[in-house]
């Protein structure tokens, strides 16, 4: 290559300001009224909107300047602009790359943030119902009545109130005296009206030392006490007896006084009652009344019964 026809040396030598040194003067540089650089030498710039993307650009014999496509400064009318070609630049703004060096980038987690909204909704929800429940226990505890049974509650009725229903459902021997046991003078009778036993049968005679009438009471489920009414009937004159249990007299005598202010005489009118407790064994008890010494035995005996100690 000699600086005649191909420039000072190699393209890769050219220098297109070389017109305003005075060595490139010397060496014959020009300004860029015919190209940049040397004369002859190879220019590889282009004015703006020179090329044509797609087609196939003019070539110039090597050392010589390619036509100019259109005045500089002003639009080639063979310039389209990239992005209105197939495969140029795009019209929309690009997003930028997401983490990890990928080209596609990713918008706002929504997904996320509605299982977020969604979760602290329920905690408010789930937090406002146990303040509810707590509140409403608070208040059952500040109530001075308790709670009613439940079905499964069972309300259990007092010890002596199931104690008094299952004596009362026991129930205890009554006799007329006409079916006890006779002694010592004592007959059956039935001249004075209003006995209560059957067919008005009574005993009488009783009114002399030594007479009695025995009484054998069977099936006395549990020892204790008991209560032992009599029936009686007096002339208006107060009477009392010997009281005996299993052969052991009481240390008191049964009372028959004149309780409901009978006239003296007045044996129809004298009807009226009373009692003693005594003490049983459980199975067979003998229960005897006679009249012996200090008695004031002038009664006619109507009926006996047994109740329990506090009944009637």
């Amino acid at each position: 290559m000699t600086p005649g026809n191909n420039g000072p040396g190699t393209p890769e030598d050219d220098d297109p300001f070389g017109y305003l040194y005075a060595d490139g003067q010397a060496r014959g540089a020009q300004p860029p009224s015919g190209g940049y650089g040397y004369p002859n030498s190879v220019s590889r710039v282009r004015t703006v909107g020179e090329r044509q993307y797609g087609q196939q650009q003019p070539t110039a014999p090597y050392g010589q300047v390619p036509p100019q496509q259109g005045a500089y400064g002003r639009p080639n009318p063979h310039y389209a602009a990239p992005e209105t070609l197939p495969g140029g630049a795009p019209t929309a703004p690009q997003q930028p790359a997401g983490r990890g060096g990928s080209g596609r980038g990713r918008g706002p987690n929504t997904k996320g943030l509605l299982i977020g909204a969604v979760a602290v909704v329920a905690a408010v929800v789930i937090g406002i119902g146990v303040a509810m429940m707590k509140g409403q226990d608070d208040d059952k505890g500040g109530t001075d009545a308790g709670p009613t049974p439940t079905q499964s509650q069972t309300s259990e009725p007092s010890p002596s109130a199931s104690n008094s229903a299952a004596e009362e459902e026991v129930e205890l021997p009554k006799i007329d005296a006409k079916a006890l046991r006779l002694s010592g003078g004592t007959t059956l009778a039935s001249d004075v009206k209003g006995a209560q036993a059957d067919g008005g049968v009574y005993v009488t005679g009783f009114n002399q030392v030594g007479a009695k009438v025995t009484w054998t009471v069977n099936d006395i489920k549990e020892a204790g006490t008991y209560r032992l009414y009599v029936h009686y009937g007096i002339p208006g004159v107060d009477a009392n007896a010997t009281l005996s249990v299993n052969g052991t007299p009481n240390s008191s005598p049964l009372n028959m006084k004149n309780f409901g202010g009978t006239p003296v005489g007045d044996w129809e009118k004298g009807w009226q009652d009373t009692w003693a407790n005594v003490n049983l064994t459980e199975g067979t008890n003998t229960i005897e009344l006679s009249c012996q010494q200090g008695n004031q035995c002038d009664a006619n005996l109507d009926q006996l019964w047994l109740t329990p100690k506090d009944g009637a």
